[in-house]
């Protein structure tokens, strides 16, 4: 047990449990996550975190905002990331050392539509979801696993209790009520995830938000409009939607099993679930240091040892993808530039390689110190939603998007993770995602169109990055329409 004297309270326990199998019996209650990285333990996914029953529910559509309580909800017009800094500041916490980065906090999601709070930008395109645009659970009590040092601990900060005699009471029963769950699982790791995978022949009924030739179109028009030099870069994505005939925790394992990811997670909230596996830090802060790692070139993995080779080799040496990713890189530094110290700002990787199941990808790491007086609300509005999947320059990208795409982007593209009570901060890029709403599962794919892109090539793109969500419908979609 460490800190015993102050909050929070963090617990070592002792468990041969996994973060999959604790998360078996967290799934079910209110307003469940589970922020899972699943691969990669020494480099970007050491630590998973896992949640339910928040005390403080805050969700918002446009200016109209709710923040429930128990059974208290409180409606207000605001913006969302003023009221989210605010109830940030009244749970506050003093960074402090700790053996994880998060210890209680907001966990949720921020929709790219909240582009609006930040840019004056037309909005035309259709929000057929109509689900909230800021969503998050405040989490007195966590579950956190060091997957690196196979640790885990059980921390508690008492909120909203603010009194000390109470805090202290809330404390207690909370970490034993963490305990007592845990003690009921059972279950092997075998057992949880042991979910078959359907063989490559299976077709998935798919609805789709373009044709094959409006997309080809779409493309056509955004190179239009970087010949014409308003842009130099946008990203364009296309939709998809199919009926969901398994529950979303069992999408969820199957994804994982297909395409594990750093930045995956699972949402089980109100209104809407998440079940991602995404690829991409958007953005965290420790401290005041600053990283973001846009993600900028794709090629397929190859179906034998040769030609994966092969593949990736085009991809490192393409002029074409390493051009976009520098742009995004440029972009990325002159928005952190507005909220870091001068002098601060570095590229810590270029367009370096990374592997995943289904793709390779060329990714960029940027740095910086965040300036004395300026706190996560000011990062996240200097650099939301993320450059690389909006292009440059960012604002005439994001007016060509709502242009170009039919309908509004939602959660794909936002960002899913958390903003903690001592002030850190660790997002997702919002892809590689479903969005299940009742028994329908929406997911979008895009990519970067720059002026020598080939629009098939753009659209087949797109496919190559929805090849693990697709594989991970089969067998759920006999017969749907």
């Amino acid at each position: 047990m460490v800190n015993a004297n102050h909050y929070p309270l963090i617990e070592e326990i002792d468990t041969s449990l996994s973060p999959l199998d604790a998360f078996e019996v967290f799934k079910n209650r209110k307003y469940s996550f589970f922020l899972d990285s699943d691969m990669d333990p020494h480099k970007l996914g050491r630590y998973s975190f896992i949640g339910s029953d928040p005390f403080l529910v805050l969700k918002t559509r446009g200016s109209d905002v709710v923040i429930s309580q128990g059974d208290r909800a409180k409606e207000l017009k605001g913006n969302p990331f003023t009221v989210l800094g605010n109830l940030l500041a009244k749970y506050h916490i003093d960074n402090q050392s700790s053996p994880v980065p998060f210890i209680g906090g907001a966990v949720g999601y921020l929709s790219y539509d909240l582009c609006h709070f930040i840019e004056r930008l037309p909005d035309n395109a259709r929000d057929d979801l109509e689900l909230p645009e800021c969503y998050m659970g405040f989490y007195d009590t966590i579950l956190a696993f060091d997957n690196l040092e196979g640790k885990s601990f059980i921390i508690s900060t008492g909120f909203p209790e603010l009194d000390g005699v109470k805090r202290k009471k809330r404390v207690a029963e909370r970490l034993n009520e963490m305990k007592e769950r845990l003690a009921g699982i059972s279950v092997s790791n075998n057992e949880v995830i042991n979910t078959p995978v359907t063989s490559p022949g299976e077709q998935v009924a798919l609805k789709r938000g373009f044709s094959h030739k409006e997309y080809i179109t779409a493309v056509e028009e955004a190179r239009q409009y970087i010949i014409d030099g308003d842009i130099f870069e946008v990203n364009l994505s296309q939709r998809f939607e199919a009926r969901l005939d398994i529950t979303p925790y069992e999408l969820y394992k199957k994804l994982r099993k297909i395409n594990p990811a750093p930045f995956a997670c699972y949402l089980g909230f109100d209104d809407v679930t998440l079940v991602s596996a995404s690829p991409e830090r958007f953005l965290r802060l420790q401290g005041d240091c600053v990283e973001t790692r846009p993600i900028k070139g794709t090629r397929p993995r190859g179906e034998n040892p040769q030609r994966d080779e092969e593949l990736a080799d085009e991809l490192l040496n393409s002029p074409k993808d390493r051009a976009e990713n520098m742009m995004i890189v440029d972009l990325e530094r002159n928005d952190l530039g507005r909220v870091c110290s001068y002098g601060s700002i570095k590229v810590a990787e270029l367009a370096v390689l990374e592997v995943f199941p289904t793709v390779f990808h060329l990714t960029s790491t940027v740095v910086g110190r965040l300036k004395e007086g300026k706190d996560i609300i000011d990062l996240l509005r200097a650099t939301f939603p993320g450059g690389s999947i909006t292009g440059a320059p960012k604002v005439r990208a994001m007016e060509i998007i709502d242009e170009l795409e039919p309908t509004r982007r939602s959660v794909y593209t936002g960002s899913i993770g958390y903003l903690g009570f001592n002030g850190s901060l660790d997002f997702n890029i919002a892809i590689r995602t479903f969005i299940i709403k009742g028994k329908r599962a929406y997911f979008q794919v895009g990519g970067a169109v720059v002026y020598d892109s080939d629009p098939e090539d753009e659209y087949q793109e797109t496919l190559h990055k929805a090849k693990a969500l697709i594989d991970s419908l089969k067998e759920t979609e006999a017969g749907a329409r």
